[in-house]
């Protein structure tokens, strides 16, 4: 690749796990889209020198340009601006300016929410986050701190470095404005193009696309080729610069041939595959879960639109609930257990009359890491979907902690609804 890149993302918060780390990913994106390579992602906590040393280790991977993410704050561990003024050999200086810009920004945040706020507090932390590094490109605040573009210091080698704030919305907001200025576009000049495809496979294990592969390495040399296996989803991701296209057209081929009856996207994610199997059909769902706890209709209804096609949904974890709001016969609850093929084909039933929609989804089992029997132990799940068409069910048994099978019992409601709505491989 003729530009690359690396990232750096502050914050103990981060290191430690407490808060997943949003940036990372969604910047190595961005970066594809704009024909940088990214070669690494690091994460470091608040301490100066840990920053210090993340930022010598990218620019001796030779990248053109590095973006940090986090401690851009008014507060004591807020050191990110300051660290990488001193890695490009720049001192820093006040900008009276920019100092008002943020001050009315904070007194616009303080009125809004009612807060009460020290002044001379206030102003310390807003002068702090005017200190900015000399010769370096400002970038507005989108929240209350600035972000910076600051290329090495006059007669000093390596890589610009783009300085974002933390907080993913903010960070976002500004990405233009930092691919705008003229230090960074300075440092991307050699930028190509990076073409990405990705192709999704639902029951092939990593070691059967690993024998194809071997079979067809000599015509994979030029493809950057990754999988992951999740859930039963195999996702193989293929970077090439544009004179590959042909190899990559093999190779989609190959992938067609093999695994045709595995192959379910070359793109869409499942999510959207359901999603746009609804709107374009124009099909309605409800959803009636007792083991999932209603995972299922908030990853229905995460995508922005969805109050189109889902109608609602009814999490029923005690079997007079499964009665009294889902219609599900005592008798059936009494003759084959609440964890049943019967009762989870009863719950769709139901969800379905009772929202009206046109298609029901329901789920039962025993996501543990109790309550399990030698007859239906722990990781069993029965899941149906209701339809127009009549009914499609799964019986399950799934390995793994009381988060993983619930997790999986929705990944395979979603696949019964994408094989309903679409078509494509069986779930």
């Amino acid at each position: 690749m003729g530009t690359r890149a690396g990232i750096v993302v502050t914050g103990t918060e981060v290191l430690t796990g407490r808060v997943a780390d949003r940036n990372g990913p969604w910047l190595a994106e961005r970066l594809r889209l704009l024909g940088v390579d990214l070669g690494h992602v690091v994460v470091v906590g608040d301490r100066p020198e840990d920053l210090q040393a993340a930022l010598v280790f990218l620019a001796g991977t030779g990248v053109d340009l590095i973006i940090t993410s986090g401690g851009l704050g008014p507060t004591a561990d807020d050191l990110t601006a300051e660290v990488v003024a001193a890695f490009q050999g720049r001192p820093t200086a006040l900008d009276p300016e920019l100092e008002g810009r943020i001050g009315e920004i904070a007194e616009r945040l303080t009125a809004r929410r009612g807060w009460r706020a020290d002044p001379a507090a206030t102003a310390a932390g807003v002068r702090k986050q005017a200190h900015v590094p000399v010769g370096a490109t400002v970038l507005e605040p989108v929240g209350t701190a600035p972000g910076l573009v600051v290329p090495p210091a006059e007669g000093r080698s390596g890589p610009t470095v783009v300085v974002l704030p933390g907080p993913p919305g903010e960070l976002q907001g500004m990405w233009p404005a930092a691919v705008a200025a003229a230090a960074t576009q300075a440092a991307v000049a050699g930028r190509t193009e990076l073409r990405q495809e990705t192709v999704r496979l639902w029951g092939t294990l990593e070691a059967q696309l690993a024998a194809t592969m071997r079979e067809h390495e000599a015509e994979l040399a030029d493809l950057e080729i990754t999988t992951c296996l999740r859930d039963g989803e195999l996702e193989i991701v293929t970077r090439f610069a544009p004179e590959a296209q042909t190899a990559y057209d093999r190779f989609g081929a190959v992938l067609a041939d093999v695994y045709g009856s595995t192959l379910f996207s070359t793109g869409p994610t499942l999510d959207e595959l359901v999603a746009r199997g609804f709107a374009d059909r124009e099909l309605t769902v409800a959803t009636a879960e007792s083991c999932t706890g209603g995972l299922l209709a908030a990853r229905l209804t995460e995508r922005p639109g969805s109050s189109a096609w889902v109608l609602g949904g009814i999490t029923a974890y005690a079997n007079s609930a499964k009665e009294l709001l889902l219609d599900v016969p005592g008798e059936v609850l009494e003759r084959h257990g609440a964890v049943s093929s019967e009762v989870a084909a009863a719950l769709a039933d139901g969800a379905r009359a009772r929202f009206g929609a046109d298609i029901g989804v329901g789920i039962t089992g025993v996501a543990g890491p109790g309550g399990g029997t030698p007859e239906k132990p722990v990781g069993t799940v029965h899941v149906c979907v209701s339809g127009p068409d009549g009914r499609e069910a799964r019986h399950l048994r799934l390995p793994g902690d009381r988060a993983t099978v619930r997790e999986r019992s929705v990944t395979m409601a979603m696949h019964l609804l994408r094989a309903v709505l679409v078509g494509g491989p069986p779930a």
